[in-house]
């Protein structure tokens, strides 16, 4: 009945093993991912970036557009033709062509033309900001993928320890100094290590998707080559009017002034000046014609657009202000996040180094019979923990070098753009 039961946990830890095989057997494929600088110089063919860039050249397009001048209106007129006596037929008739021709008074086109260039500022700006925020979600999403590669890595190897001690548990079983029981736990353990490490592959494959999706690689992602999480970010912020945000708040707070101009002209009267030719059929002479016209400015004199570009421009200066408070404590949270990102991978590095110390002390311990599989089943689980520590604080760290960058108007882990 002993041996039976003895065998149970023995070819459970079996079959753990032959799974394990199974899994680091598994096809590798050989396709490593870009470098992150590599993606970073084709970040312009991002559908983010394309779409900004398309911005801007319609923002482009409108200036040039704003500088055109109306087009002359011709006009063919004619009077007293086909009607009753005695101007029946056109013997009597009086033909008129005229041009006529917006002036565009009281520097209309000028005000149009200033409208027009500050939003094509404002649209390059947002342009930056766009490529900028394109850049961080890239240097995210490869870090993350690349963080969920490292899980799949240390949950293999948690399989690994979890087997090697499964094997070491049921030889003490065999020997008779450790329980049958021991061995079923140690057959959990490696179950729960299987079923972890089944986890951590699914999280890097979807990871690896993503990473594909967003950098617009031709061939699936299958490995990490060049590492984001182990580089060291910037540490220097510069002031806070480099912000994007603040840039783009003041580019609108500037294009809003220019519509105010737009609307206090466009409550002039528009003038119109003609000039022309008016033929007498029944003198068979010819004279000249000409004149102006205006609008008579009693019922709209366009108050009601003033004042909704007054609303706009206070608006536009609420946003500014905003932005430049939210800079200068995105600054201040930026700089905690950077001190504290870094104290945490140092931090994380010595406690695997010292979780890794104490599983060697607590397998050799075991294996002599001096402590427990409860003792060692802890300080293994402490080394899992220490490992994935590790990769989640250069992760935070990485995510302080996106808001840093953003801050400072560049690309993650890059020079200014």
């Amino acid at each position: 009945m002993l041996a039976s039961s003895r065998r149970r946990p023995r070819l459970a830890v079996g079959c753990a093993l032959a799974a394990i095989a199974a899994i680091l057997a598994s096809p590798v494929w050989a396709e490593p991912a870009p470098t992150y600088a590599a993606l970073l110089s084709q970040l312009g063919q991002t559908p983010a970036s394309l779409e900004a860039d398309a911005r801007v050249d319609a923002a482009e397009g409108r200036v040039r557009q704003a500088r055109v001048r109306p087009n002359p209106v011709a006009s063919l007129e004619a009077e007293n033709a086909f009607g009753g006596q005695p101007f029946g037929g056109y013997a009597n008739a009086e033909t008129s062509l005229a041009v006529s021709q917006n002036l565009e008074l009281w520097g209309r086109r000028r005000a149009r033309v200033a409208v027009a260039t500050a939003e094509a500022k404002t649209s390059v700006v947002e342009r930056d900001l766009a490529v900028i925020d394109t850049a961080g979600r890239l240097a995210l999403i490869y870090a993350e993928a690349e963080a969920a590669e490292r899980r799949a890595s240390l949950a293999s190897e948690a399989l690994t320890l979890a087997v090697a001690d499964a094997r070491a548990a049921l030889a003490l079983v065999e020997e008779g100094r450790e329980p049958v029981l021991r061995g079923i736990q140690a057959e959990s353990e490696a179950s729960s290590a299987r079923a972890t490490l089944d986890e951590a592959v699914a999280e890097r494959d979807a990871a690896f998707a993503r990473l594909t999706a967003v950098a617009l690689l031709p061939a699936p992602v299958t490995t990490i080559a060049d590492s984001l999480l182990d580089q060291a970010p910037a540490s220097i912020i510069t002031a806070t009017d480099r912000v994007p945000t603040v840039r783009v708040a003041e580019a609108g707070l500037a294009a809003a002034e220019r519509r105010i101009d737009v609307e206090r002209i466009n409550a002039r009267p528009d003038v119109t000046a003609s000039i022309g030719l008016r033929r007498f059929e029944a003198e068979d002479a010819t004279a000249l014609t000409f004149g102006v016209s205006l609008p008579l400015p009693l019922f709209d004199r366009n108050r009601g657009n003033i004042d909704a570009a007054r609303a706009e421009y206070r608006a536009a200066d609420a946003r500014l202000a905003q932005a430049r408070q939210d800079a200068r404590a995105d600054r201040a949270a930026a700089n905690a996040r950077l001190g504290a990102s870094t104290s945490r991978v140092s931090a994380a590095d010595a406690g695997v180094m010292a979780a890794e110390e104490a599983y060697r002390l607590s397998r050799i311990g075991f294996d002599a019979g001096r402590i427990s599989q409860l003792e060692l089943r802890t300080s293994r689980a402490a080394l899992i923990n220490a490992r994935n520590a590790a990769v989640d604080a250069r992760l935070a760290r990485v995510r302080a070098e996106i808001d840093l960058a953003r801050l400072e108007g560049r690309a993650p882990f890059e020079g200014h753009l």
